[in-house]
């Protein structure tokens, strides 16, 4: 092989590497966007068993593997869903637009439909990262259906009349 082949082929072997470098680069920045944009828009709150009552010290491990204990209200019972086992097959662009869909109450879809696609692609390849575990959540039960598992009521009590809220 004459020296002009093998410069070249040092030449691409270098440029490769410095391509896998940067994707590498990428990669842990997207990951590192991803987990603090779940840590810090409450994601774990609901998504994650014990997140709250551990005062957000569970292991990143544990993180988002859904929760069976459902929110019910005049749309029915919904429950936390396993996050890391409903992205598995979702590409990117699914995951954008399931992400920017109104979604059943608590989920404040609202918040993830006005971030942007960057935070969001991120929060999807960091839930991708963390690999799938745990069972999927329990299934959104209807309006007046009978749920076997612990809920949440998530109505408003002792509302103020118009009368009282306009008291003094």
């Amino acid at each position: 092989m004459n020296i002009s082949k093998v410069t070249s082929a040092c030449m691409l072997a270098m440029a490769f590497s410095t391509a896998l470098a940067d994707e590498n680069e990428v990669s842990t920045s997207v990951y590192e966007r991803g987990r603090y944009v779940v840590a810090t828009s409450g994601c774990n709150d609901c998504h994650t068993p014990g997140y709250a009552e551990s005062g957000g010290t569970l292991p990143i491990s544990e993180w988002l593997t859904g929760v069976a204990v459902g929110f019910q209200g005049p749309w029915g019972t919904t429950y936390p869903a396993n996050l890391r086992l409903s992205v598995l097959d979702k590409s990117e662009g699914e995951w954008l637009a399931r992400a920017r869909q109104p979604m059943r109450p608590p989920m404040p879809w609202f918040s993830l439909r006005e971030m942007n696609d960057s935070d969001l692609k991120a929060v999807y390849y960091f839930i991708r990262s963390l690999g799938p575990s745990g069972e999927p959540a329990p299934s959104y039960a209807k309006p007046g259906q009978i749920v076997k598992t612990p809920y949440i009521e998530f109505v408003p009590k002792n509302l103020p009349t118009e009368t009282t809220a306009k008291a003094p």
